[in-house]
């Protein structure tokens, strides 16, 4: 019996989750819980197989950090991180971190017990990277761009930017040139404003 820890700040949607987890179809859920913070504990005491973790959970813990400490603490976990936001970051992000899926929610429940099965094959599973729909149409950003996107969306300085990636305030600059070129903005600020107010980038998770 394949074991599975469910996290989601919706009880409605574990519910649903644990109807599809069940033993008829070789799972059995063995917590179901809506806060990131305590799957590290649940998964010392269960000892899951796969955990399907959502990045916005309850008290406003990110999955996402949560799934760092899974995997460093359980590396035989296979970790399905899941949102149901049109989030651009999220998705590289979970894979750089080292999770086996990501899973968008407007996928079928059915869809993640086929994912969970690809996964414990061995397999990763992710979707197409999304890129910002840019004003102008031109290239999108790079990996590092969007590095330095999401941190000025967390409101941080060049100065700050540049001690978290390890690189120059004048490299920092530069991808902000280069950001503002494409999207066709005359600042960093406009740029900020037009990925926040569509949903395409979220500074709290």
């Amino acid at each position: 019996m394949i074991k599975v820890l469910i996290v989601d700040d919706h009880e409605s949607l574990r519910n649903l989750f644990e109807t599809e987890f069940i033993p008829e179809n070789g799972f059995e859920v063995v917590a179901s819980i809506g806060r990131a913070n305590d799957a590290v504990a649940f998964c010392t005491t269960t000892r899951p197989d796969i955990v399907i973790m959502d990045v916005c959970t309850e008290d406003g813990v990110s999955g996402l950090d949560a799934t760092a400490k899974i995997l460093e603490r359980f590396p035989d976990v296979k970790v399905i991180v899941t949102t149901g936001f049109d989030e651009i970051t999220y998705c590289p992000r979970a894979k750089e971190l080292g999770a086996h899926a990501f899973v968008y929610k407007t996928k079928g429940i059915a869809h993640y017990r086929e994912v969970a099965g690809r996964v414990l094959n061995g397999e990763r599973v992710f979707p197409e990277a999304k890129k910002i729909p840019l004003p102008q149409g031109e290239t999108p950003f790079t990996d590092r761009e969007m590095e330095v996107l999401r941190l000025l969306c967390k409101h941080m300085s060049t100065q700050e930017i540049a001690d978290m990636l390890m690189i120059s305030p004048k490299t920092v600059h530069r991808h902000m040139e280069n950001m503002e070129q494409k999207a066709g903005f005359k600042s960093s600020m406009e740029l900020v404003i037009y990925v926040l107010s569509n949903g395409w980038i979220n500074p709290n998770y």
